[in-house]
């Protein structure tokens, strides 16, 4: 409150309604009219007292006012986001600011509020929603009345993502006024991403959509160079046109983040060239998986990888089950043998690339598999493919599946023993440091496990020996053979775990974790290295078995390298971390593992166009009656009080509305014509009537 004065009014509070009052006036002037008609005596006396009596009638007093008037405000809003950065435009907004200040500071009756509105300072956080002016106007006027606000002046380059409509932008809360930075026709070469899916299917191919735009005085469209790279690599060049939509194929190598990164060369003389760049990060999902599943003979534990297998929503799983080999001729009648003959032709042949994992569970040379189809199984493994081999006794005879070509990629050699007692399977020393088996003990109790009572002996010729049964003899060996990848069981037993004997044991969640190690799962490599962001750090981990160096090299969104030693948390796993140096791709490299990790929005609405533009704003301006100035063009305009009706802006002035607002501190009544006067009047003017109609 900056000023007091005081205000008086005539009111009224008629003794009758307004409506008999009007019924008497009018009655009333009908008499004097017919007075005036026969020229009756005293006329002007006659109106005198009809005069009197309505006015004691309406009984009128006057309301003195005591008001203390309002200040208005002035909200200030200085854009201090991302692309505020670039060229003179910090300097300029400084500028703008301070003379805005001491233009405002001359007005007696303001109230002036600065807000300063920056775009994710740290960059960290995933949404793009860009730079929100008035957002952040919104959000702060709630405490203000809306016709307590006198302007809104906002110091920008005008890339405002959140401006209104013409339509949607009310006047209400005073005009909105804007000071430009940056200059008049900026060029700047700007490659936007326009579809792009956020999941691929792994094999599978995905179409990306881009456009590259100059912007540039001339708008004459060329030739440019597109660089596609994956996890950071090279995999393709791509002329395309300026201002034209192009798009290409790209296929999904692997699960998990897949990191696509566009860029084109940078146009000569233009602003920035951090929207020369755009990555896109597609998760590789696996479609529903193919497992073979070959039972060479009916046993106790058959169904247990059957039901396991089944019970997983995304593996397709085809079994068969060698019941009666070709070479049987034992009379059955044909109505009672399998009414399916085994595909082998068509599984072992012709589509044998389609499985992601074959099972071979207590499987022997039976004639069923001839050597070129066993030979197609190990150039499948060669190849990438995944091969599960469950033991059983027969492993131990000249019937093993070790006794053909299969012998290539079977990391388990048989001695021809097979140990017949009461063990207790154990977690080895490297397998405590597998993903596969590492927290096994840990969260299914290893000291409840049952027995087993049949281990095939082998010797381990490669690969990783994780469980150990009798004399640490190998029960669990995981190996990985050219591309592919093979496991051997060395036991039937296991089985006993799901039935729940001697205390049972995580039966279902091995051959779960064993089927999607050989599949490639992510999560259970044994040689990683993953990062994730934590506030404000970044949260490194490596999982390895063997650690041979104990450094990661960082490579920031900037190009900036640096190096960070790993700690051994347990279980294989050794961690770090290192604080984040704003958005961006972070590429993380140690010995043999290579990873990238996307922090932040990659594409930010802030860095996609950068160019200093009125357009977004002057529809907001338009319908608030505000003005729009560019700092570069010189002074900006006068600012003087205005009335809320009047015109609030034109090319050399702004207006900050006078919204006369007011408290009310103090309130009188006076009466203008108490009853005792009246009523002395009435008999002052009767006495003169009846002495003018008495002459």
């Amino acid at each position: 409150m900056t000023e007091s004065a005081h205000f008086t009014n005539l009111a009224f509070d008629p003794l009758l309604s307004v409506e008999w009052l009007a019924v008497l006036a009018g009655i009333s002037l009908l008499v004097l009219i017919f007075g005036l008609w026969r020229r009756s005596r005293g006329i002007s006396i006659r109106f005198l007292l009809l005069a009197l009596v309505f006015a004691l009638l309406a009984n009128p007093y006057l309301v003195t006012e005591s008001r203390d008037y309002l200040n208005d405000t002035v909200l200030v809003i200085t854009d201090q986001s991302g692309s505020q950065k670039i060229g003179d435009r910090q300097s300029q907004t400084a500028a703008a600011r301070l003379a805005v200040e001491e233009r405002l500071r001359n007005f007696e009756n303001l109230d002036v509020e600065f807000l300063e509105i920056t775009n994710n300072p740290s960059g960290l956080d995933r949404q793009s929603e860009g730079t929100a002016l008035f957002k952040a106007r919104d959000d702060y006027l709630k405490s203000f009345p809306a016709n307590g606000v006198a302007a809104t002046i906002l110091i920008t380059d005008g890339q405002v993502h959140d401006a209104p409509a013409a339509e949607e932008a009310s006047p209400d809360a005073g005009p909105v006024h804007v000071l430009l930075s940056g200059e008049r026709d900026e060029i700047d070469r700007i490659l936007f991403v326009e579809t792009a899916p956020s999941f691929g299917i792994v094999g599978k191919s995905v179409t990306l959509g881009y456009k590259v735009v100059d912007h540039r005085p001339d708008n004459v469209a060329s030739t440019v160079v597109v660089t596609v790279k994956l996890d950071g690599q090279v995999i393709r060049r791509i002329a395309s046109r300026t201002g034209r939509s192009e798009t290409f194929d790209l296929e999904i190598p692997h699960g998990g983040a897949n990191h696509i990164t566009l860029e084109v060369d940078p146009l000569d003389g233009e602003l920035s060239e951090k929207n020369n760049l755009a990555v896109v990060t597609v998760n590789g999902v696996r479609d529903r998986l193919k497992v073979l599943l070959v039972s060479g003979e009916p046993h106790m534990g058959e169904r247990s990888w059957r039901n396991i297998l089944k019970s997983d929503p995304s593996v397709e799983l085809v079994h068969f089950t060698i019941l009666r080999p070709p070479e049987k001729q034992d009379g059955t009648p044909l109505k009672e043998l399998s009414l399916i003959p085994f595909p082998i032709v068509e599984l072992f042949e012709k589509k044998l690339e389609e499985f992601d994992l074959i099972v071979f569970d207590r499987y022997r040379r039976r004639g069923v598999l001839a050597s070129r189809f066993l030979n197609n199984i190990v150039n499948y493994v060669e190849g990438g493919g995944a091969l599960l081999e469950a033991a059983g006794p027969s492993f131990a005879t000249p019937l093993s599946l070790y006794r053909t070509p299969l012998s290539v990629v079977l990391p388990g050699v048989p001695t021809g023993s097979v140990l017949e007692e009461p063990y207790l399977p154990e977690v080895s020393k490297t397998g405590h440091r597998h993903p596969v088996t590492a927290s096994l003990e840990d969260r299914y109790q290893a000291r409840n496990w049952g027995r087993w009572f049949r281990l095939i002996d082998s010797e381990v010729t490669g690969g990783d020996v994780l469980m150990t049964g009798p004399t640490d003899r190998p029960l669990l060996i995981l190996h990985r053979q050219g591309e592919g990848r093979v496991a051997q069981l060395m036991s039937d037993h296991a089985w006993l775990w799901g039935r729940g004997f001697d205390g049972g044991g995580p039966q279902s969640e091995l051959f779960r974790r064993i089927a999607h190690w050989l599949m490639k799962e992510p999560e259970l490599e044994e040689e990683n290295l993953t990062a994730r962001p934590v506030g404000e750090n970044l949260q490194i981990t490596r999982q390895t078995l063997d650690l041979d160096d104990t450094e990661v090299e960082v490579t920031h969104p900037d190009g900036t390298k640096i190096t960070v030693n790993l700690e051994e948390t347990g279980k294989g796993q050794f961690q770090a971390v290192t604080p984040l140096a704003g958005r961006g791709l972070y590429e993380l490299k140690t010995t043999g593992v290579n990873n990238m990790v996307a922090v932040g929005s990659l594409n930010p609405l802030e860095e996609r166009d950068i160019r200093a533009t009125e357009n977004r704003l002057r529809p907001a301006t338009t319908a608030t009656d505000g003005g729009i100035h560019w700092i570069s063009d010189g002074a900006m305009p006068d600012l003087r009080r205005t009335d809320p009706a009047s015109s609030q802006s034109s090319d050399y002035w702004w207006g900050l509305r006078a919204n006369n607002r007011f408290d009310v501190t103090g309130y009188s009544r006076t009466t203008l014509l108490p009853p005792y006067l009246g009523v002395l009047l009435l008999l002052s003017i009767l006495a003169a009537l009846w002495w003018r109609e008495g002459r």
